[in-house]
């Protein structure tokens, strides 16, 4: 078998330029001179849950080459990327590594060497790359499964990409990553992204990851001297498990295995076999390796792990600012500290993660994509910086979250509970408080898509106050529009239909005047000024 598609070497990587749109193809190398030029808006092959696994693997492979090579800076040439490339790779100088298709008991791009060079026995074929790539839906109408059957070269690198670097444990013989807390975790991405196109953000990353190395390394225990940082370099029989310790800090892992092999009409597949035990020896098995992307919990250092409802306001918030009354409060990454060239403004967060859920049947069901990005202002930025200011700003939030929470749960969700059980106030049926429930979550869905443009309202006002009682006002408003909203589903008799209403409403107006007293005191100060200015009218 000969070495073919060499990503080294072939412009495999589809792309566009930034701003005419023109479609472009990359070798590796040139791919990294172009995004040092900041040259590249997107690229043709990605999917959203792809996202993190490539750029993540992008800045790792770059930030692996400048190390051994002793530069801090990227190099300007394809043919300098070429050879620092190369030397990561020392003992297959013919860029077998660096191809899609080789000799199998050589490695390939992401594919481990199969000691005897024997696939003939391995069951499980895979004709398209969607079908090798890890999104597994609990239903295939949910996102239909095997749809690239004439998938190009960089869809291959693509899935290889997402599946060796954040897939979890998906049944018997096919373990998961060591970057995420358990079989069941999820490879969770947060960091600070500057003005710019997708290689102002590669270099930006990259220099982070360098001048962090000394101190991962000491947190860590990485070995520094021989260290394995391509784990698809070694070969693999699927047994044997590689110690956390042997690691280069910046390692790029493989959790299956795999081969790409071609027919005779030049068409790709993947043959896939389960392994014995786990590729790496997960350092503490929760999720902590030094990652420069993933939050961490600062009490039991376990990698965060995302669930079906994503990137909720009230995390989101705990994750940018920080927390104390949580009861788990993360340590934020490397890549979400500001750094000067960042500039002051066009900064956002972003967070991404593919939430994944328990097995059902032989599978990790996946449980959704989840991306937010929240725009960083200046003020907001400064006050990141420093740490007294940064604690103002999580106080500020949470209290929003805490006042969110409480209209929902303790005022909407009463009301609605009232309204249901035809104005009765107590002895809520199961019934009741789950039509309870699914009124109050649009309410709190709304509030979660403007929470932060709220916040930072609040936060670059000169009247913060002024701005805080204009949100509870309108808050309170939008709650109360949905326990309106909700008379059509509640009853329809004349008698216990007004009853009903009237009750619930007059119970959402007490409870507002309890829970949020600042609240009432301003309306009772309108009230008296009303009348005030009635009185001199009359």
């Amino acid at each position: 078998m000969t070495l073919q598609y060499s990503l080294l070497d072939e412009p495999l990587i589809r792309a566009r330029l930034v701003g005419s749109g023109q479609p472009v193809q990359y070798s590796l190398p040139g791919l990294f001179v172009a995004l040092a030029r900041d040259e590249v808006r997107d690229f043709s092959a990605l999917r959203p849950h792809q996202r993190h696994p490539w750029h993540a693997f992008l800045v790792q492979l770059a930030a692996m080459a400048l190390h051994h090579a002793g530069r801090d800076k990227p190099f300007e040439t394809e043919q300098e990327w070429k050879d620092a490339l190369l030397v990561l790779t020392p003992e297959h100088t013919d860029g077998a590594a660096w191809c899609l298709i080789a000799p199998h008991d050589k490695p390939a791009f992401m594919q481990a060497p199969v000691p005897d060079g024997k696939i003939s026995d391995w069951k499980n074929t895979l004709y398209a790359p969607d079908e090798l790539d890890m999104l597994v839906t609990s239903k295939n109408h949910d996102l239909k499964a095997a749809r690239m059957r004439r998938g190009e070269l960089d869809d291959w690198v693509m899935a290889l990409i997402s599946l060796q670097t954040q897939e979890g444990y998906s049944g018997a013989g096919n373990y998961g990553i060591s970057r995420m807390a358990g079989g069941c975790g999820c490879r969770v991405a947060m960091g600070a992204v500057p003005k710019g196109n997708v290689g102002q953000r590669w270099g930006r990353d990259l220099a982070v990851l360098l001048n962090s190395r000394p101190s991962v390394v000491d947190d860590y225990g990485f070995e520094t001297k021989n260290s394995n940082g391509l784990l698809w370099l070694l070969p693999w029989d699927g047994s044997g498990s590689l110690a956390f310790s042997s690691l280069d800090p910046f390692y790029i892992e493989i959790c299956r295995r795999i081969r790409l092999v071609s027919d005779d009409a030049h068409v790709l597949y993947a043959k896939a076999t389960t392994s014995k035990e786990i590729r790496v020896a997960s350092n503490n098995g929760k999720g902590g390796t030094g990652d420069s992307w993933t939050p961490i919990n600062a009490i039991d250092g376990e990698a965060l792990k995302i669930r079906a409802n994503g990137f909720s306001y009230d995390l989101a918030a705990a994750l940018l600012f920080g927390n104390e009354y949580r009861k788990n409060s993360y340590r934020q990454p490397a890549t979400m500290t500001l750094i000067d060239s960042d500039g002051d403004d066009g900064i956002f967060a972003v967070m991404q993660a593919l939430s994944r859920g328990g097995p059902t049947g032989n599978k990790s069901v996946t449980e959704g994509y989840h991306e937010r990005r929240i725009p960083i202002s200046r003020k907001v930025r400064n006050m990141l910086r420093q740490k007294q200011t940064k604690k103002q700003l999580a106080t500020v939030a949470e209290e929003r979250v805490h006042a969110i929470g409480q209209l929902r749960r303790r005022v909407l969700w009463t009301a609605l509970a009232t309204l249901f059980n035809r104005g009765a106030k107590n002895d809520f049926s199961d019934s009741t408080k789950d039509k309870a429930g699914v009124f109050a979550k649009t309410f709190e869905q709304a509030e979660d898509a403007i929470f932060f443009e709220e916040l930072n309202a609040e936060i670059d006002s000169e009247d913060p106050d002024s701005i805080r009682l204009q949100w509870l006002r309108s808050m309170v408003d939008r709650a109360e529009a949905v326990l309106e909203n909700a008379f059509i589903a509640g009853p329809q008799s004349s008698e216990q239909r007004y009853r009903a209403r009237s009750v619930a409403l007059d119970k959402f107006r007490v409870l507002v005047n309890q829970e949020f007293p600042s609240l009432a005191d301003h309306y009772r100060s309108q009230l008296t000024l009303n009348k005030e200015i009635a009185n001199e009218s009359a």
